[in-house]
């Protein structure tokens, strides 16, 4: 399997939002293979092993490093795809990069010095969540981290995922697609699900957030020209022990995917 590529577009990064006791991950990696070869999609499969920035100590947190690594490696090789993980701590970058294909820098610690560097160092592909107080501009520097040299990270990529608008809620200014790519120089994803996100504002500390504005929200990314788009989606979400308002039913996936990457083509004719 050759390893993963942020461009030519358009991709996917799909999947739960943190790696769950049971076969979960694996159905969904399995399910999301499929959309992938039917819609001609790459996908990479993401699911977290901890979620380490809740606003209460009491909220669901994942299975941890070791057994969270353990259930990627199990849906990578059920599924055939590609997988992608968050880490939290620099310690935590290199036994991931063991197991995944891809690291991801959360939004909350895009600027975390130690931790960009260690996910550079281990040469994997890198995906940086732009912070939700961020301008476009100033990524320029999260990139310039993670890319330092010989034996680094080259590819990586940057995901809009909203702006703080208020206390409670998010925005999304589509503008900062062409200006994340002119500043970084790098590919730039969309991430509809945390784009809805109502952060702190879910039950037991996890996030609310509007899933019913996602199909808008990826219709408007794709016409803007986005190169990838990032979807949490589960089986069952209200079931989900993470982020249950804002993951995209397993189920209705592929009609919304079809739907957008229709417009992601008609926004490339020529005029």
């Amino acid at each position: 399997m050759s390893g993963w590529r942020f461009a030519p577009g358009p991709f996917l990064i799909a999947g739960p939002c943190v790696a769950e006791e049971g076969d979960v991950l694996t159905r969904v990696g399995v399910a999301l293979a499929g959309i992938g070869d039917r819609l001609g999609l790459r996908v990479c499969l993401k699911a977290s092993f901890d979620k380490a920035n809740r606003a209460r100590a009491g909220a669901p947190r994942g299975p941890g490093l070791e057994r969270g690594l353990r259930a990627l490696a199990e849906a990578r090789t059920a599924s055939g795809l590609m997988i992608l993980t968050d880490v939290h701590e620099p310690d935590q970058a290199a036994p991931a990069a063991e197991v995944v294909d891809v690291l991801q820098v959360p939004a909350f610690l895009c600027r975390q010095t130690d931790l960009l560097v260690a996910c550079g160092r281990t040469g994997k592909p890198v995906n940086l969540k732009k912070g939700q107080w961020m301008a476009a501009a100033d990524m320029l520097g999260a990139v310039e981290k993670v890319k330092q040299g010989r034996g680094f990270s080259t590819e990586v990529a940057v995901t809009e995922r909203g702006t703080f608008f208020g206390y409670g809620d998010l925005v999304v200014d589509f503008r900062n697609v062409e200006r994340l790519r002119a500043a970084t120089g790098v590919p730039v994803i969309f991430d509809a699900t945390h784009a809805v996100q109502r952060p702190g504002m879910g039950a037991q500390g996890g996030s609310g957030g509007d899933r019913d504005a996602i199909p808008a929200l990826l219709g408007a990314a794709a016409s803007a020209g986005v190169d990838g788009f990032y979807l949490e989606t589960h089986p069952d979400p209200a079931r989900s022990p993470s982020d249950p308002d804002t993951q995209w039913p397993l189920d209705r996936l592929e009609p919304l995917l079809t739907r957008t990457l229709r417009i992601w083509r008609a926004a490339r004719e020529e005029t």
